[in-house]
């Protein structure tokens, strides 16, 4: 898994139990073409290709296209990527551990790059609420 930058402007991590087996949470959390059907602030995801190390996929949030490239596919335990936007850079790792039948979903994200800097304190915000919103809208999809 590629660590996030811990020198980055802004950072998140958070985390939420989910009422299903992680073969469940992976299903729906990897499916990125699909990820508009329940992710009410992505629009457009496209994956390029299979689900492995190396493949990109495009998006847009909050208007914003992004362009990623997954850096980390391990089933059912970890799923990650970087993604480009406006001269910015940003890891995203998710790490999920199923416990009698809850899967525990942790999800930590750095942005970097001159408007990262410049923003900083509105971007950490924006990334706090949207972390959140993701994780309940996966929790939903998943319950």
């Amino acid at each position: 898994m590629k660590s996030i930058n811990n020198n980055a402007p802004v950072q998140c991590r958070k985390s939420i139990t989910i009422n299903a087996n992680r073969e469940k949470v992976w299903a729906i959390m990897t499916n990125i073409d699909q990820w508009a059907t329940w992710q009410t602030d992505i629009r457009q995801p496209q994956l390029n290709g299979t689900l492995v190390a190396g493949t990109t996929f495009d998006w847009k949030t909050g208007g914003v296209k992004i362009h990623s490239t997954l850096h980390t596919v391990e089933p059912f335990h970890q799923f990650g990527w970087t993604g480009k936007t406006f001269g910015m850079f940003a890891i995203h790792n998710w790490t999920i551990t199923e416990t009698n039948g809850q899967t525990l979903v942790e999800v930590d994200e750095s942005m970097e790059g001159f408007l990262a800097w410049l923003f900083k304190k509105s971007f950490n915000n924006n990334l706090e609420k949207g972390m959140q919103t993701w994780l309940e809208l996966l929790k939903k999809a998943c319950e």
